[in-house]
């Protein structure tokens, strides 16, 4: 399988584990050569405070969901570890339901893989609070890998 392009999703809750998901990336497109789309999407709820928490003008031209993606610190801290690894990237920003806008992405660029992480869930919890990697895996329109954090 061709990898030519991979859509590693970022989110709020990939801080404790960008080490992991760089690897994983790493790992799979290094020797096929592909380039990386880190896709950073946000809640309404989410894309507001980091507006205010990264001290953005909401009419600024940096105040696009792709804008404020290159300047959060998961995103920043994966686009260095990617470099490092000499693999190129991108960075794209969305705004909505965190499932639907990466498969979006994903669908947009063409992509070849999905990587997203999660952690273990009870099917319990599942039901009740939902899954974005399970809704990516449903819908993205190629494989996706999912990459746990906790290994425990």
């Amino acid at each position: 399988m061709s990898l030519d392009t991979i859509v590693l999703a970022v989110g709020p809750n990939d801080a404790d584990r960008y080490e992991r998901l760089a690897e994983e990336t790493i790992d799979l497109g290094v020797g096929a050569d592909s380039h990386v789309v880190l896709a950073h999407v946000f809640t309404d709820e989410e894309y507001a405070s980091a507006l205010d928490r990264l001290e953005i003008d909401a009419t600024a031209e940096e105040a696009t969901p792709g804008g404020v993606a290159r300047r959060h610190t998961t995103t920043r801290e994966l686009g260095k570890l990617l470099e490092e690894a000499g693999m190129e990237y991108e960075v794209r920003g969305g705004v909505g339901e965190h499932g639907k806008e990466i498969v979006a992405i994903a669908k947009e660029v063409d992509a070849d893989l999905v990587i997203v992480g999660g952690r273990k869930r009870s099917p319990a919890g599942k039901a009740v609070f939902g899954s974005t990697a399970q809704e990516v895996m449903l819908e993205a329109p190629c494989p996706v890998t999912f990459v746990r954090a906790d290994t425990k």
